[in-house]
C-alpha cells in the first residue's frame, strides 16, 4: 500500500471543528481549558499557528506552535488514532521546529503531564531533554 502524500498546512477558522474533534479523540482536551478559544487565539495570533497534516483530504495530525519572544512553544500535538505509528508525530514536530526557526525562536519548549509516559518517551526519542524547572501557574479567568 502506498502512503498518501503528507501535506502540512496552517489551519484556518474553517478547520476548527475537525481539529477539536481530533484533539478530543487524542485525549488532549481538558474541561478547564476551552479548546475552541485556544484554537481561535492561535490561528488569529501574529506569533502562533496551528499546523495540520492532511492525508486523503482528512486531518491526520496537528500541532500548535508559537513564539513568545523568548522561546518557542508546542501544544496540542495530536495524531488521529487510526494514523498512529507512521511517523506523523515526528513530522509534525519537525514542522513545528521549522516554523519556529522561521520566526527566529532560539529554543523550543513544551509541557507534558508527568504521568504521560508515552509522550515522555516520544519526546525523549526525538532528542528532547527534561528541563530542570518547576512550572508555576494560576488561572486568570
Amino acid at each position: 500500500m502506498v502512503e498518501p502524500e503528507n501535506i502540512i498546512l496552517a489551519a484556518t477558522q474553517s478547520d476548527c471543528g475537525k481539529i477539536i474533534a481530533l484533539w478530543e479523540a487524542c485525549g488532549l482536551t481538558r474541561p478547564w481549558n476551552d479548546a475552541a478559544a485556544d484554537f481561535r487565539l492561535a490561528v488569529e495570533g501574529a506569533t502562533s499557528d496551528i499546523l495540520l497534516l492532511k492525508q486523503h483530504d482528512e486531518i491526520a495530525a496537528t500541532v500548535m506552535t508559537g513564539f513568545d519572544g523568548h522561546r518557542g512553544w508546542v501544544y496540542y500535538l495530536g495524531v488521529a488514532p487510526a494514523s498512529r505509528n507512521r511517523g506523523l508525530g515526528r513530522k509534525m514536530m519537525e514542522a513545528a521546529e521549522h516554523w519556529l526557526r522561521e520566526h527566529n525562536a532560539p529554543k523550543i519548549q513544551l509541557m507534558v503531564r508527568d504521568d504521560n509516559d508515552a509522550a515522555i518517551g516520544f519526546y525523549k526519542a526525538l532528542g528532547y531533554d527534561v528541563q530542570p524547572v518547576v512550572t508555576f501557574g494560576r488561572r486568570l479567568d
